[in-house]
C-alpha cells in the first residue's frame, strides 16, 4: 500500500468490507431456516477478516490463533502495534454494531470475528470481537434439554439426521457445556443410535457423530497435547515436551477413544487413518484402555466369545476395528463349520454386522455372481459352501446377520453388500430350497446404497431358469434390483405359459412396481406396447395387459 495511505482509509475499506458480507449473508430467509429444527438459534457463528498487500477480504472464515502469524512483510506498511491499538478497537465496536441490526435468527448465540494481518513485523492473528447472547444460549441449553429427554430418553421413534447434526456439535460446545461429562455425551450417543436402529437414516446419523467428535479432537483436545508436524490435509501429530495427562482414563480422554471406535467400525476404509491415529496419540499419552483397545477390543464381550483356538481353526473377534480374523489350520468340512458357529454366536451377542473377516486360508474360491468384490468375507463364505452339509448353518448365519441400513466393512461404492449376502447368495444359487431366505434378504435389501443383487437376480435367472417354480422369486428379485441391471429373461418369455406366470405375479403390484420390472425385461412400457401390437391372440392380450400396467396415466 502507499506509504500516503491514510489508516482511516484503510479503516474505511476494511468497513466497507464487512458491509459487503453483512449484506450477503442477510440475503436468505434466516427464519425459515431455523425453523427446520429447535436445537438451531441462528446461522452465522463466525467472520474472519484478512488484509494483506492492499487488499481486504471478510469471510465466514475460522482463525486457528494457535498457529503463528507468518513471515515479515517488508513492502507493508502497517504495523502490529497499530493493528491491536487502533484497528481492533475500531472493528470491534464496527462489527457489534452491525450484530445489533441483524435479524436474530442470523447470528448464533456465539459469535467470533478474527483478523489475519500482514504487517511490516510479519504476520498478526487476533481475536478481534467475541459475542455472546445469553438469552440466545439459555434458550439453546432450555431446548437441548429438552429434546434429550423427549426425543431421546423417552423417545420410541427415530430422529431426524438435521437433529444429531446440531445435538452432537452443541454437546461438545465448550461455550454451551464448559464442564461436560464425557459419559453423559456418550449415553446421548448412543441412545440416537438406538433409538435410528433399523431406520434408513442411521448412517447419516452416525457420520454426523463421528463428524463432530471428529471436529472436537482435532481442533480442542489434540491441540493441547501435540503440535502438526504434517500438513492440515495430512495430519502428524508430535507430542509436545510438557504434554501430560492428569487422568489417563477417565475425562476428556473417553470422548477420544469414542470417537476412534465410531470411525473404525462405521467411517469408510479411507478414514481409518484418522481412527488409528487418535488411539496412538492417547497411548502415547499413557492410556492404558487406548492400548487394550488395539488388542482385545472394547471389552463388552467375554474372552472364550471373542476367541477360539484349537487344532483345526482359530479365530479373534475385535469390536473396535469391527473385525474378525480366521486362520483355517486344516482345510476340513469342521474347520469351516466351528468358524461359522463362532460367527453366529458373536454376532447374536451384538458384535457390530457390519464386519469384515480377515482370511488365512489356502483356498480362493468366489461366487459365480458378477459386481461382488474380491474381499476375505466374500472367500470365506465361497469356501465354506463347497460343504454341501454345512449349508443348514450357513443358512442359521444369515438369519443372525442380515440387517438393513448396516454393510460389510471390507466392501465400499458400488460393491457394498448387506450382512449375510455371500451366504444367501450362495445358497440361492445352489438350491430352489433357499428361495424363501433369498425372498427375506431382498425385502430387507436397501437398493438405493446397493446393487451387488443385480449381478446376483441375474445369475439365479442363468442358474434356476425362468418357470413356475423361479417367476415368484425372480419377481421378488427384480422389485429390488436397480434399472442399471442387464436381465436377458424375454426370450423365455416367448413361452406363454411363463409370460401367464409373470403377469399373474404382477397383477397385485403397484404400478412403479410393474413398470420397473417391464422396464428390466423389455426396455420400458412402449417397447412393451410395440411388441404387444405385433402379437397375436391371448399372448398380444397378455402383454398389453401388462404394458398398461407399467403405464402412467
Amino acid at each position: 500500500m502507499n506509504m500516503d495511505h491514510t489508516l482511516e482509509t484503510l479503516l474505511d475499506e476494511m468497513k466497507q468490507e464487512i458491509d459487503r458480507w453483512a449484506a450477503y449473508i442477510s440475503n436468505k430467509d434466516a427464519e425459515k431456516i431455523v425453523k427446520r429444527t429447535t436445537l438451531q438459534v441462528g446461522i452465522h457463528g463466525h467472520a474472519l477478516l484478512e488484509y494483506a498487500r492492499d487488499r481486504v477480504d471478510v469471510t465466514d472464515g475460522e482463525l486457528d490463533l494457535t498457529v503463528p502469524g507468518g513471515k515479515a512483510g517488508p513492502d507493508e506498511w502497517l504495523t502490529g502495534e497499530q493493528v491491536r491499538e487502533q484497528i481492533v478497537p475500531e472493528l470491534a465496536s464496527y462489527m457489534q454494531h452491525k450484530l445489533n441490526g441483524m435479524p436474530s435468527a442470523l447470528i448464533d448465540y456465539q459469535f467470533t470475528f478474527d483478523g489475519k494481518f500482514r504487517v511490516r513485523e510479519g504476520g498478526v492473528n487476533v481475536r478481534i470481537l467475541e459475542h455472546v447472547d445469553e438469552a440466545k444460549k439459555k434458550l439453546l441449553l432450555d431446548r437441548i434439554s429438552a429434546y434429550i429427554g423427549n426425543k431421546l430418553e423417552a423417545g420410541k421413534y427415530p430422529t431426524k439426521p438435521l437433529e444429531t447434526f446440531f445435538l452432537s456439535r452443541h454437546l461438545l460446545d465448550e461455550g454451551l457445556f464448559p464442564e461436560a461429562d464425557p459419559g453423559r455425551v456418550i449415553s446421548v450417543f448412543e441412545n440416537i443410535q438406538q433409538v435410528n436402529k433399523g431406520n434408513k437414516h442411521l448412517a447419516e446419523h452416525r457420520n454426523n457423530l463421528s463428524g463432530a467428535l471428529r471436529d472436537w479432537v482435532e481442533n480442542h483436545w489434540l491441540p493441547r497435547y501435540f503440535d502438526n508436524a504434517g500438513t492440515e490435509w495430512q495430519k502428524e501429530y508430535k507430542r509436545k515436551s510438557e504434554a501430560r495427562l492428569d487422568h489417563t482414563e477417565q475425562g476428556p480422554i473417553e470422548l477420544v477413544l469414542y470417537s476412534a471406535i465410531l470411525i473404525l467400525k462405521y467411517e469408510p476404509s479411507y478414514s481409518r487413518s484418522v481412527g488409528l491415529a487418535m488411539l496412538n496419540c492417547a497411548i502415547e499419552l499413557g492410556s492404558a484402555r487406548a492400548k487394550r483397545l488395539t488388542v482385545e477390543g472394547s471389552g463388552m464381550f467375554a474372552r472364550e466369545d471373542i476367541s477360539l483356538r484349537d487344532e483345526l481353526v482359530e479365530c479373534t473377534a475385535n469390536d473396535v476395528f469391527a473385525e474378525v480374523t480366521i486362520a483355517i489350520k486344516q482345510e476340513t468340512e469342521e474347520s469351516y463349520a466351528r468358524a461359522l458357529r463362532f460367527l453366529i454366536r458373536l454376532l447374536s451377542l451384538g458384535f457390530p454386522k457390519s464386519y469384515q473377516i480377515k482370511l488365512k486360508s489356502s483356498v480362493k474360491q468366489w461366487l459365480p455372481v458378477k459386481g461382488l468384490a474380491k474381499s476375505g468375507t466374500h472367500r470365506f463364505f465361497a469356501n465354506a459352501l463347497e460343504y454341501p452339509a454345512l449349508h443348514p448353518l450357513l443358512e442359521e448365519y444369515a438369519g443372525v446377520a442380515m440387517e438393513t441400513f448396516e454393510w460389510y466393512a471390507d466392501t465400499e461404492g458400488e460393491k457394498s453388500c448387506m450382512p449375510g449376502s455371500y451366504a444367501v447368495f450362495g445358497l440361492g444359487l445352489t438350491d430352489r430350497a433357499y428361495f424363501p431366505m433369498v425372498e427375506q434378504y431382498m425385502e430387507k435389501v436397501d437398493e438405493e446404497h446397493q446393487s451387488v443383487q443385480n449381478g446376483f437376480t441375474a445369475a439365479i435367472a442363468g442358474r434356476h431358469g425362468v418357470n413356475a417354480e423361479t417367476i415368484p422369486t425372480l419377481v421378488k428379485c427384480m422389485l429390488h434390483s436397480g434399472d442399471s441391471m442387464k436381465l436377458k429373461i424375454d426370450a423365455d418369455l416367448g413361452d406363454d405359459r411363463i409370460l401367464r406366470l409373470l403377469l399373474e405375479q404382477v397383477r397385485g403390484l403397484k404400478r412403479h412396481e410393474v413398470e420397473h420390472i417391464v422396464y428390466l425385461i423389455w426396455g420400458g412400457a412402449d417397447k412393451l406396447k410395440r411388441i404387444a401390437a405385433k402379437a397375436e391372440g391371448e399372448r398380444g392380450k397378455w402383454l398389453s395387459e401388462l404394458a398398461q400396467a407399467a403405464s402412467r396415466g
